[in-house]
């Protein structure tokens, strides 16, 4: 598979910030129609320098990327890994505290023999657009603690925009981690003359939505006259906004290409943005039976309620027969009455198949995972407490221009 494309089109905007954290790969101005590697990285961490984290994963992903496309025709997951460890080795060299306070987001972009290589860690955003069909055929799932709300039913998809959570990210990219965070990889192949990359960090979506999006890239105009459109809508944003624009101008297809891996097919059957038919009310998970993210919930419930009402009718049938006993040879004081091991131990057996089934139910429960995040980003009001119940003590909190520990249920401000 082959491409050519339009001149990508950057956006690098400072937005109501005083400095610009976001890092883009090719440099503004820097990208040709040769170029097949894009990187859009938001920078966190405010005075503990941001833009260095930021610039820094962009240094050494694309150096590395660089080295294997000169030599690799195909870019699998394994060079894609080797890159990042690449990345994360420049950001820890970038760190000169080494105490692993700033941090970046970080989206990927790779057009190869393959295909699309997509990738990306944080609430920085992917797209993959059909104007001609007016089709989102890929959007990526933002890693915050909004989107996880979302998807497993607790708020609507418009609340995510207005929650007081929604700087809460789950992953980020940091410096001398014990775990380095691992990235979302997607492969594409279906790709046509006319489809368009756009990738973003989280301030050029403060207030547009995927429809205005696709009504933009939708309209007779240049890319370059598209782009000014962008700028012109957020530019009363209050964050850093970065972007690529990249649209494919042709598609040269070879022998073996429809053996080629596309998960976007079950990306999208799984999204629930882009399946959401009503975005003022929550997903009812428990009739969600068509995507992978509330599987594990829904099919816990009736799992669980069958079990109980087993073990109910069970104790109610033994406690019936007990009441049977004491009814038949209640008044026959000459008969023997049950000594009190038997009845102790009649006792315990119905305690201990109570105990079972909460312990069959917190078992259960175990398996639902927690939507328990660690990286506060980009606080509008960086004066307000942190809460102690959905940051644990031992994670790292970054804020915006702050950057601290939990402690006592507030941030600890430091800076530089």
């Amino acid at each position: 598979m082959k491409f050519q494309l339009y001149q990508p089109q950057a956006i690098h905007e400072l937005g109501n910030r005083k400095n610009q954290e976001d890092s883009i790969y090719p440099l503004k101005g820097d990208a040709t129609t040769d170029d097949r590697l894009f990187l859009v990285c938001d920078g966190m961490g405010g005075h503990d320098k941001g833009e260095v984290a930021s610039a820094a994963i962009c240094k050494g992903m694309s150096e590395a990327m660089k080295q294997l496309m000169t030599s690799h025709q195909f870019i699998h997951d394994e060079q894609f890994d080797y890159a990042l460890a690449k990345a994360y080795d420049s950001l820890d060299a970038a760190d000169e505290t080494r105490e692993g306070k700033m941090g970046s987001t970080m989206t990927f972009l790779c057009l190869h023999k393959g295909g699309c290589m997509v990738a990306h860690i944080g609430d920085s955003r992917i797209y993959h657009l059909r104007p001609q069909t007016g089709e989102v055929l890929y959007r990526s799932r933002d890693h915050s603690l909004v989107q996880q709300l979302y998807e497993l039913g607790e708020i609507s998809y418009n609340e995510m925009g207005t929650s007081p959570r929604k700087n809460i990210i789950l992953k980020a990219m940091q410096p001398y981690q014990d775990e380095r965070v691992k990235a979302t990889i997607v492969h594409i192949t279906d790709i046509r003359e006319g489809d368009y990359f756009y990738m973003c960090s989280d301030g050029m979506l403060e207030e547009m939505e995927d429809d205005e999006l696709m009504d933009i890239l939708k309209a007779d105009n240049t890319d370059e006259e598209k782009v000014q459109e962008l700028i012109r809508r957020t530019v009363d944003n209050a964050d850093n906004h970065s972007a690529y624009l990249i649209q494919i101008k042709a598609v040269e297809h070879e022998e073996g290409d429809e053996n080629l891996i596309n998960d976007e097919e079950e990306e999208r059957r799984k999204s629930k943005a882009l399946n959401d038919q009503n975005k003022n009310k929550a997903w009812d998970i428990a009739n969600d039976n068509d995507h992978q993210s509330t599987k594990m919930v829904a099919a816990s419930a009736p799992k669980k309620n069958g079990k109980k009402n087993l073990i109910i009718l069970a104790v109610l049938l033994i406690i019936g027969l007990i009441v049977a006993a004491v009814l038949l040879w209640g008044g026959k004081k000459e008969a023997s009455t049950p000594n009190e091991d038997e009845e102790s131990n009649a006792t315990e057996n119905i305690s201990d198949m109570l105990h079972m089934d909460e312990d069959a139910e917190t078992e259960e429960n175990e398996q639902i995972p927690s939507a328990k995040p660690y990286l506060e980003k980009k606080a509008e009001d960086k004066n307000s407490p942190i809460e102690p119940d959905i940051l644990p003590e031992s994670k790292p909190v970054i804020i915006h221009d702050q950057v601290g520990n939990v402690e006592d249920g507030s941030a600890k401000k430091s800076v530089n």
